[in-house]
């Protein structure tokens, strides 16, 4: 069976990629796609593991080439998703989440209708910034310009199935696994994996 595809947005510095590393450790029956961006490193991140980082003239090449399942531009910076791996992994039947921004989960929900949606919200905007801070990786105006933006892709929340309120960072990861499991319970799936307990003779 074709693997669920999760579409996991928020805007930068609601905790997104820890909640989605955090239940990947928990179940190993989910999968990350990996994007790629043009924006450089930041300290203790490795190509491959956080983002395949490009430089423009190749991600410009992979974008004409019809490599992408979606693509867009965030913070000054572009993004996107390989179209081969999503369908070789769902084909294998394993789970996979994309972490991208609104704008791609838009694309993504064109192309591929049955995804999940689910948007990971901050639980204030004073305390979007003070993480923001706290994780010391970006200069005082590039704090100041994500701020401003996540107004805007919070306003999208409401295009996505789901709501998780990042408050606790361990009841969020306890939410967005009962999002997973609920979506893999759900009858048509559970009829598709075991036809044989639905059988009238049963």
């Amino acid at each position: 069976m074709k693997g669920l595809l999760f579409v996991v947005t928020a805007p930068s510095g609601a905790g997104k990629s820890s909640l989605i590393q955090a239940l990947l450790a928990l179940d190993p029956g989910l999968s990350l796609s990996v994007s790629y961006t043009t924006r450089p490193p930041r300290p203790g991140e490795q190509d491959g593991r956080e983002y395949h980082f490009v430089d423009a003239s190749r991600f410009q090449g992979m974008l004409e080439r019809g490599e992408f399942l979606e693509s867009a531009q965030v913070h000054g910076h572009r993004y996107a998703t390989s179209q081969r791996v999503i369908d070789q992994t769902r084909a294998s039947g394993k789970d996979l989440f994309l972490e991208i921004d609104w704008q791609g989960a838009e694309q993504v929900r064109r192309l591929h209708p049955d995804c999940i949606g689910v948007f990971i919200l901050p639980p204030s905007m004073a305390e979007l910034e003070r993480r923001l801070r706290k994780r010391a990786q970006d200069a005082a105006a590039v704090i100041r310009r994500r701020l401003t933006n996540a107004a805007e892709e919070m306003s999208h929340a409401v295009e996505f199935k789901y709501a998780i309120i990042n408050n606790h960072f361990d009841d969020a990861l306890k939410d967005l696994g009962a999002v997973v499991r609920a979506e893999r319970l759900a009858t048509g799936r559970q009829l598709a994996r075991h036809p044989e307990v639905f059988r009238s003779e049963n």
